[in-house]
């Protein structure tokens, strides 16, 4: 059970003090959409994350997954427990092309919500959580251009660590290299009491 967190599986739900994490619903498209076309959002964003209807694209590929048996790739609505219970993003953890014991982490906020109180560092929290003590995984990894300051601040929050990667033609030719963060399990469990205060 994951610690401190109330999980769903049946129903891919996750509680934390502020917010649902759960699988897309009809109702998010509008919110969802919005977000994916704010210039702000697309910043470290490449040519196919730009292109015309690549957020419908996304929320095909969200729903596919949560059909597939067995379900190999998780991304959840980050969704205000209180009214007016808004879309504020997603995040997710991704295993079908990860090797055995690893997942992709991912988590993202509608730009009106950066810098809030730490809604980023909760959501983070909880895909951790839900990542090593729900899917048992040992390594959690995401990749990021060099220059995204709020995900490098966010990795080293909780005690990810960096390392270069083969970095695309589109972002060498923005002046950024290719960041990878990982954690393990056991670091996170170094790192995970220190922030029990804060989310």
């Amino acid at each position: 059970m994951t610690p401190d967190r109330n999980v769903r599986i049946a129903d891919m739900q996750i509680m934390t003090k502020r917010f649902l994490l759960r699988d897309f619903v009809e109702d998010d498209v509008h919110a969802f959409l919005a977000y994916h076309e704010d210039p702000r959002a697309l910043a470290f964003s490449g040519p196919q994350e730009k292109q015309p209807g690549y957020g419908r694209e996304l929320l095909e590929h969200f729903t596919r997954w949560a059909a597939e048996q067995p379900r190999r790739n998780y991304q959840f609505a980050i969704v205000q427990r209180r009214a007016p219970r808004s879309l504020i993003g997603c995040c997710g953890v991704r295993t079908a092309e990860s090797e055995q014991g690893t997942g992709e982490i991912g988590v993202e906020l509608a730009p009106t919500y950066w810098g809030r109180y730490g809604y980023a560092l909760e959501a983070a929290s909880a895909i951790l959580d839900f990542g090593f003590y729900e899917l048992h995984l040992q390594e959690l990894y995401g990749r990021t251009a060099s220059a995204n300051e709020r995900v490098i601040r966010l990795a080293r929050w909780v005690g990810a660590v960096a390392e270069d990667r083969p970095t695309p033609y589109w972002m060498a030719s923005c002046g950024w290299r290719c960041t990878e963060w990982r954690i393990t399990r056991q670091q996170w469990e170094l790192t995970r009491p220190a922030l029990r205060a804060l989310c």
